[in-house]
């Protein structure tokens, strides 16, 4: 790989307890469950992506808040990035093995939602 690819690991096998402020692990569910945690990890699920093709695929998202997001779940370990020395430099970002665990229940949850509206219309469902 070209470039500087930034890529943590998780310690595993330690418990942590989630309902504690100061929990490490805290952080990281907050991290995934944020409003726009959730879209990038589904949104990497299938390929990796580039920063523009990542903010196009989610409406609404902010290049700040993308950003913000991205840096953070970056240093949480889920997803990695990758720059390219070009003029500009183009950034890549794609989920490590760890967020394709973390995401796969996400996955699932947005598939299950979407099946269910899409079987019974949108407006049934209210």
């Amino acid at each position: 790989m070209a470039g500087g690819v930034q890529r943590r690991g998780v310690e595993t096998g330690k418990r942590y307890d989630v309902f504690h402020t100061d929990c490490p692990a805290r952080d990281m569910v907050d991290h995934v469950t944020s409003k726009w945690g959730i879209w990038v990890l589904i949104s990497l699920r299938s390929n990796s992506l580039r920063f523009y093709e990542l903010r196009e695929s989610i409406h609404g998202i902010s290049e700040k808040m993308l950003a913000q997001t991205l840096r953070a779940l970056v240093q949480d370990g889920l997803v990695w990035r990758e720059v390219e020395p070009t003029t500009p430099p183009q950034v890549t970002y794609g989920l490590t093995e760890f967020g394709q665990v973390v995401g796969e229940p996400l996955t699932e949850l947005f598939d299950r939602i979407t099946e269910r509206l899409s079987s019974r219309g949108a407006d049934q469902v209210r």
